[in-house]
């Protein structure tokens, strides 16, 4: 099974199964010196952990990170770092009704298509389980970029309710279980998803990620970048359907007048009087703020009767049992967070690389 890494030279490979005894991740082309120990990357796994809060899964991991090398005093030694973490709450026997029924809106008549065998407890490596490697890879990434550059997401639509922007509070992000920054909408998101969940259904959402003090000249064009990567980065997030960066497809609906971001002259350097392209032109960091946006779709675990096919053709109805996030939008917070710190890592020393062939 080919794709399962990611970057360049900063490279990840996620390796493992939903239901297998652990999944885990090999981390690439760190560079040496870079202080690092397990409490820097559970900070961020326990983010995205799944079961706290009615909203999400209620199946039950630590997401207890084990560095096992690659890390040598307290420091990256620049070999590979390798990074388990234990499945400890699987409960496979939910899945085995559907062991020869394709669950619509999952991947596994795709799988069984392409593979001829699938891993029908939890869906294997197409489960979002995966995504904790991501976190963590992404946690390692943030060390590269240091403090200078800040990541930060949020969910600014529910279904089809949208924020307030004139509410915006950073310091609500983190008092709520949607990584919500309007309180309004939060309370509201509350009401709609408790219903949602009661009725066994499901819902989308749209999450907004922001990196600041992101520096101008990263990404190599033609086909390398940056907004394509960040673009491929978002899309290979388990149910992201669709991405935009900057104004997105708004920009469909502008003249050029309204889209171009003008330019001054500042006592720094350029300063820009609008950020309509989110950060990037030409595939190439301006050193504004990058900004992009992700569609994740309803889970497609619900208990509604859906109709479906078996393994060997027949037609059939399904109801998906088990513990399952009404809305995987609010975990993919911190996993589009994380993906994009690997983009920017990545980006980062493939820049200074150049820089250093000067």
């Amino acid at each position: 099974m080919a794709g399962s890494s990611f970057g360049t030279l900063f490279r990840f490979t996620s390796w493992g199964e939903s239901h297998g005894p652990a999944i885990g991740v090999v981390v690439d082309g760190v560079p040496s010196l870079i202080p690092l120990c397990e409490e820097d990357i559970q900070y961020w796994l326990d983010r995205r952990r799944p079961g706290q809060s009615k909203f999400t899964t209620q199946r039950r991991e630590p997401d207890r990170v084990e560095i096992l090398s690659g890390v040598f005093a307290g420091r990256t030694t620049g070999a590979p770092i390798s990074l388990l973490i234990r499945n400890v709450d699987q409960r496979s026997k939910d899945y085995e009704e559907i062991a020869e029924v394709y669950r619509p809106g999952h991947a596994d008549i795709t799988y069984d298509l392409k593979y001829g065998i699938r891993d029908y407890r939890g869906g294997g490596r197409a489960s979002a389980r995966e995504t904790a490697c991501r976190v963590a890879a992404g946690a390692i990434a943030r060390k590269i970029l240091g403090p200078e550059v800040e990541i930060r997401g949020y969910m600014v639509q529910l279904g089809s309710d949208r924020i307030d922007r004139d509410r915006f509070d950073p310091a609500e992000i983190d008092r709520n279980p949607f990584f919500c920054p309007d309180a309004r909408a939060a309370a509201r998101w509350e009401e709609q998803l408790a219903a949602i969940r009661k009725a066994g259904s499901s819902i989308g959402a749209v999450i907004e990620i922001v990196a600041k003090g992101v520096p101008p000249g990263l990404g190599e064009p033609v086909y390398d970048k940056l907004d394509a990567d960040i673009a491929k980065a978002m899309m290979s997030i388990n149910a992201v359907k669709g991405v935009e960066i900057g104004a997105g497809f708004a920009a469909a609906e502008l003249r050029g007048e309204e889209n171009a971001d003008e330019i001054r002259a500042g006592p720094h350097g350029p300063v820009f009087l609008s950020n309509n392209a989110g950060g990037i032109l030409g595939g190439i960091s301006t050193g504004q703020d990058i900004v992009v946006r992700f569609a994740v779709k309803p889970t497609s675990s619900i208990l509604i009767p859906r109709r479906t096919i078996t393994k060997d053709g027949r037609e059939t109805e399904i109801v998906t049992k088990g513990r399952h996030d009404p809305c995987v939008g609010i975990r993919a917070v911190p996993v589009g967070e994380a993906m994009l710190a690997c983009v920017l890592a990545d980006h980062l020393l493939r820049q200074r690389a150049i820089a250093a062939r000067r």
